[in-house]
Parts: structure tokens; sequence; C-alpha cells
């Protein structure tokens, strides 16, 4: 066996799930708390914020209530804070720490550090200075968590911070700005600096955990943890810590050489999916097609064991070649009449009745608008299901639009002003007023609401869906007004299960995408999982099967797909034009992530990519494809 660290500059730490690697973290933080008080020393310790915290915040609080941990020798710092910003604002890092933290233990005020975002400009440096020096005085922090940003970051430390760096207040880069956007309601609104932690600050601290989760970190996780340290990838210098660590999960880990090309590091256990994985890597390394790949092409690159248990570069490729082409299909209800041995779906029931979950009220659309089209057009009984209205991702000037519409409307037929018209007026009144980084009013989001679920129903009635088989479910975990979403509760289970349960679908498809930035996919994903799990044992289950499509972000691997389904050049314009029926989220998205192009041409780009790539593998020329992955009854839970 090969040792990963051979790969690996630095250790990294996998864990099943986010929370699982801040329990982690946490049991760490006390133990190093606890070992202070122990010697009564105090214990400096700087924790990230942020929604993808909350496990962390919530075992750090347990420990206390349930194991009497005690922050009575604790000094807390931040890491990095907006400025300028209240104190009070939604998005501030002060805020996060009092409301998740600090009020709710024994820590004195003495030993509260916190950045003070309302001081003069003038007065910055002397209290960055100041800060620096009581993280210094008495041999600096003992313990960091922090995230990873997208670029590498930590803290505010973009690309090119000096390894030397102290706390200071910084200029934000435009990548930082871009990935705060969609906390501050877009990115006009985001602080322009911030202070900041420095890298050497962090780097003289005595235990460091960085978290990175989701498949969104996997690029920037493989470039800090294996590739050569280099000042623009900021978390990279951390190599040089002698107490680093990195927490990932399978997705934020999936590009490192272990995950990748585990064949590298250790004879693997040559199962199906692992030889699919295999092969597909194998094409795209030596830019041949299945068939053409020789007994050579796998000895050069540390597979010759897969040769030893299927006997030959032959055999392997017609295996890969013939599972890879039958998960090719035109029929993503089931061919009638037809041998469904080798097909990815049932050919009985002949007409099917499907739901598909759409976390928003465009993921079906952008996510597997052709396949939803192909069900409609093949006769299938089709129920959509918008999880959440979406609203938040409204611009403000789109609203004003719509209510002038309205209004002169309403003024050309000469008809008394309505409770609608009040409505709109109290909506304009509201954006008029309205500060950076404030929570819609109530009758904002309502009309923000209204205008989502009009778009919807023209995309569903350009598809041929109708009106009953359209299902608002409005799900209450998304009605906070912002980014960051409250815990799924039993209501919002019961609006999915009582769904699932009236219809009996044959046919279940949701996002699996679990790159989306705010969560909000995964969060309604385990909704739909949590509802399957508790109807498991309802008759119709035993008939029904669950696919789950990806988003805008990012498609399946080819060896994880299970069912593909091709589109012809007019049909891909079908898609877009159903795409295109949601017009608020046209021309630039409130929430765009790192990728500014528009949803369509995200999508239409994805799907070509993917046919390309089975054509690359030896298989049949499509314009366009979208791919699906299967989950069984029995992986449900542990998704």
């Amino acid at each position: 066996m090969v040792n990963p660290l051979q790969f690996e500059k630095t250790p990294a730490k996998i864990f099943k799930k986010s929370r699982d690697g801040y329990l982690y973290a946490a049991a760490e933080a006390a133990a190093i708390i606890r070992k202070k008080q122990s010697v009564t020393e105090s214990c400096k310790v700087a924790f990230g914020t942020g929604p993808s915290f909350y496990s962390f915040y919530d075992e750090i609080l347990r420990l206390h209530r349930e194991e009497g941990l005690s922050f009575g020798n604790v000094e807390l710092y931040l890491l990095a804070e907006y400025y300028p910003i209240s104190p009070k604002s939604l998005q501030s890092s002060v805020r996060f720490l009092r409301d998740f933290l600090i009020n709710h233990i024994d820590i004195p005020e003495s030993g509260v550090h916190l950045f003070d975002s309302s001081i003069n400009e003038n007065k910055l440096e002397f209290f960055c200075r100041e800060y620096e020096e009581s993280i210094i005085e008495g041999g600096g922090l003992d313990f960091v968590l922090s995230g990873i940003g997208n670029r590498g970051h930590v803290g505010f430390n973009a690309p090119g911070s000096s390894a030397d760096s102290l706390t200071r207040i910084v200029t934000l880069d435009q990548s930082t700005i871009t990935s705060a956007a969609g906390d501050f309601f877009g990115e006009s609104y985001v602080p322009a600096k911030g202070f900041t932690l420095g890298l050497g600050t962090v780097m003289n601290a005595g235990k460091l955990f960085f978290a990175a989760w989701g498949e969104s970190s996997a690029g920037i996780i493989r470039k800090i943890v294996e590739e050569p340290i280099s000042d623009q990838v900021p978390a990279s210098l951390f190599q040089r810590h002698p107490d680093a660590r990195f927490l990932l999960d399978e997705s934020s880990a999936s590009e490192l050489t272990r995950l990748r090309t585990p064949w590298f590091v250790d004879t693997p256990e040559w199962d199906n999916p692992m030889i699919r994985k295999a092969v597909v890597w194998l094409c795209r390394k030596v830019n041949k097609p299945i068939l053409k790949l020789t007994d050579r092409d796998y000895n050069d690159y540390h597979m010759n064991s897969l040769l030893t248990v299927l006997g030959s570069a032959y055999e392997v490729n017609i295996k890969v070649f013939n599972e890879l082409q039958h998960t090719i299909t035109g029929w993503p209800g089931g061919k009638p009449d037809a041998d469904d041995t080798n097909r990815p779906e049932r050919a009985e029931p002949a007409r099917k009745r499907v739901v598909i979950f759409s976390p928003h009220p465009d993921d079906d659309v952008i996510s597997m608008g052709g396949t939803f089209i192909r069900l409609v057009d093949q006769g299938h009984e089709v129920h959509i299901a918008y999880q959440t209205s979406g609203s938040i991702a409204v611009f403000d000037e789109d609203v004003l639009q719509y209510i002038d519409f309205f209004q002169e409307l309403h003024k050309g037929l000469g008809l008394d002003k309505s409770e609608t018209m009040k409505l709109f007026d109290r909506a304009r009144d509201t954006i008029l007023k309205k500060k950076s980084g404030v929570v819609d009013s109530h009758d904002l989001s309502s009309v923000k609401t209204y205008i989502r679920k009009s778009e919807a129903r023209a995309s569903c009635r350009f598809i041929g869906i109708p009106e009953e088989r359209i299902h608002f479910l409005d799900m209450p975990f998304y009605d906070t007004g912002l980014v960051s979403k409250s815990p799924l509760e039993p209501a919002d289970i019961k609006l999915v299960s009582s769904l699932l349960d009236t219809v009996k679908p044959h046919q279940i498809y949701a996002a699996g995408d679990l790159n989306d930035p705010h969560g909000t996919h995964r969060t309604c994903l385990n909704a739909v999982f949590t509802s399957i799990a508790q109807l498991q044992n309802a008759a119709w289950m035993n008939n029904c099967r669950i696919w789950l499509y990806r988003g805008a972000w990012q498609e399946w691997p080819v060896n994880e797909i299970d069912m593909v389904v091709p589109m012809s050049p007019d049909e891909l314009i079908r898609k877009r034009k159903a795409i295109f029926k949601h017009q608020s989220q046209k021309d630039s998205a409130l929430f765009p992530g790192s990728d500014s192009r528009e949803f369509w041409q995200r999508s239409e780009a994805r799907n070509r990519e993917l046919a390309a790539l089975y054509n690359q593998l030896g298989l049949a020329e499509y314009e366009a494809m979208e791919g699906f992955k299967r989950i069984l009854l029995s992986e449900v839970k542990n998704y």
C-alpha cells in the first residue's frame, strides 16, 4: 500500500457528513479549553461564523449545558468582519457570535474580543494593532476553526496575501464580494472592506482546523492539500503548520488522489462502480474511446489489478461499454411493450404517475427540462412540486415593473383602489425605503412569491402540465426572508409526504445537486428522503423508483449515471424556451454563484458536455443529454 500522504502535503480527515466533522472539531476545542483550565491558563480561540457552522455551535452549546464545559478561561476572537457594518446587522459576524454562542455561555465579557465596525477610518490601523497585540500576549491563539473560501481564502486573506500578514483592514476582492452577494441581496450592498486576522496570525496558532464541505470545494481542496504552496492559494501556506488539519466530506475530498484515483494509492475493491469510474477516467486520460483501451493502457496507469480480476482489457472494455450503452434511453418513463431487461426504466405500467420535486420554481426545467418534456409528451401523468417560493431571488426592480403594469392597468380600466392595489403600494413603499441587507417585508415577499408562481405556471403550460398537477408546497423552512434557512420541521415533511401519499407515484425525481451555494437543494432533498423513509412501508412504494437529477452547477459523473436522456437540437430549444418563462431569473440572477452565465447557458453547456463525453467514450453522438442517478429505497437513509 502507498501512503496517501505521498500525495497529500497536509493532513485531511474525511467524514461522512459535515455534522460529524463539526462534532469532532467541537470535541477537540473542548479538550484544549479543559486542558488550559487544568493549569489555570486562559485559552484563546477563533471560530468561523455563518450558517455552515451551525452544527459546530450546537455541539459546543450541548457540551456546555450537558457536560459542564466552562468558558470562564476562554478568550474568544473573530476571524473576520465586514467594515463598515452594524453589529446588529444580519450579516455581521459579531451578531452571529453573540446569537449563537456568547449569549448562551459563561464567558466573561472581558474574554470577548470582537472587531468594532463602527470606529472611524483614521483609527482602524491602531485598532488592528491592538487586536493583534492582545492575541500575541501570552503566546497567540490556541485553537482556530475556519472555513475555506472558493479561492483558498482564510478569513478575508485573498490570493496574494503575505504569509506574514497580521490583523488588518483589507479591501475585499471581487471573489469575496461575489460570494457574499447572496447574504446582502446583491453585490452593490456588500461592504467594500473588512477586518481579518492575518495569515501570520493564524499560522502562529497552536492547532488549526479548516472545514470545507460540498462539491464546490473539491477543486480548491485538491490545490491546498496536494499541490505546492502558492500565495495564490492562501490556505496552502498551512502545509507548513505542525498541527493543521482539513475537515472534509466525501464531496469536498472527491478530487484528492485517494478518492479520485484510488488505484494509485492501493488496490481498490473492483466492484462495478469502481470499475466504471476507473475506465471512464482512463479514457479521458489517454483520449481513447472505451473499446480502444489496451492492456498497456491499464498497466501504465496502475490498473493491472483490474485486469487480474476480469482477465483482459477486452473483457473490461466490453463490460463497461455495454453498461454505459444501457443507461441511454429516449423513454425516461419506460418504453411500452418493449423488452426492458437492459433499460433503466420498466416498461410497465405504460402510463406512470410521476412526481418531480423542484427546490426552486425553475430547477425543474433548468436541470431536467428535456426529460420533463419527454415524460409529458409520452403520456405520463406528471406532477410538479415546487418546494419553496424562491421569493428571495427576485430583484426589487422586477417587482416595481410588475406593480407599475398592474397599477397602470387598474387606472386604465377606471377601477377603484382595491386591496391588491394597497398591497402593491405597501410593497413599493418597502422597496423605496429599503436598506441594504434588510429582510423583505411580508408584503414584498408575497409579491415576489406571486411573480415566481406565475412564471412557474407559464413554464408548465408551455410543457403541457394542467393546473391541477402543479403543486406549490411553500415549505416553511424557507420563509425566513434570508439566504440562510431554518432547519426542517415536521410541517415541512408533512407537506412532502402528503403529496407523495396522495399521488402514489411510480417515479420520483428530486434534486441531488449538493453544490447549491445556499443549501436549499440539500435541505429539500432531505425533506424528500425523510418523507420516503416514513412512507417506505406503503404498498405503492414497492413499485416506485427514485431518480436524482443535478442542477445548474454540475452534472453527475458518468460513472454514477444510471439513466441518461438524449435531446435533439429541437428538444434543446424547447427546454430553453421553458426556462425563458422564468423571466425574473433571466439575463442575470440575484444569486449567480461564481458562474456569471445565465442559467440556461450553464444548463445547455452542461448538457452538451455530457453528450460530448459519451461520444468521446465511443457511444452514440447526440446534441445534448441529461443524466440521472437512481437511489434505492435501502440507500435513502444513508445518502
